[in-house]
């Protein structure tokens, strides 16, 4: 593909994929530009032994790096590096996923909406017990912060209200899902452990 052949478009949207997750309710331009440049992302991306993932019904889109099936395949070097979460962060992902499918067992709510408040209470109960009450819930306001700037949770205008980005399905995915209580009592002992 040659300079003038990259329209600044197609720089656009490979751009904000390459910085993390392109919403469609945060960016709708660029979500549409995105859905007609798709052949064109997907050929660029592919070079740099990336992929495309879509969620056309959810909204949201980010990309992964290929993983090389066969031992014969040339294995690059990562680009997109993989981070291990911590036990709060993976505990309040696996909270949010948890709160994502109650709500749609109760109803199918498209936006699902949270206060500071009520996650800090679901992350209570797994926290360590400490003396200092400030120090716990200091933690649980930092993993909430990191977890928002994951992209798995996206603050309201008051700040206090927060909205679970649909994207933490593709984390939190049906094998999770179907240990979801094992888990949790998982987290529990380990938090008890760590007391």
């Amino acid at each position: 593909m040659s300079e003038s052949e990259i329209s600044p478009k197609l720089s656009l949207v490979l751009i904000h994929l390459f910085k993390g997750i392109l919403f469609r309710n945060e960016q709708p331009n660029l979500w549409e530009d995105l859905l007609n440049l798709q052949t064109q992302v997907l050929d660029y991306v592919r070079v740099l032994g990336l992929k495309l993932e879509i969620n056309e019904t959810e909204g949201y889109a980010w990309l992964t790096q290929y993983i090389a099936e066969d031992e014969n395949s040339l294995e690059l070097p990562r680009l997109i590096s993989r981070r291990p979460l911590s036990f709060q962060v993976s505990l309040l992902c696996v909270l949010l996923r948890k709160r994502i499918v109650e709500a749609d067992k109760e109803g199918g709510q498209l936006r699902v909406i949270v206060s500071r408040q009520e996650l800090q209470n679901a992350m209570l109960v797994f926290m360590p017990e400490k003396s200092n009450e400030a120090q716990i819930n200091e933690q649980i306001n930092t993993t909430i912060n990191k977890v928002i700037e994951l992209g798995f949770l996206r603050k309201l205008k008051d700040g206090e209200q927060l909205e679970i980005q649909r994207i933490i399905s593709a984390l939190v995915d049906a094998d999770w899902l179907g240990s979801l209580d094992e888990k949790l009592a998982s987290y529990t002992d380990y938090a008890n452990r760590t007391a």
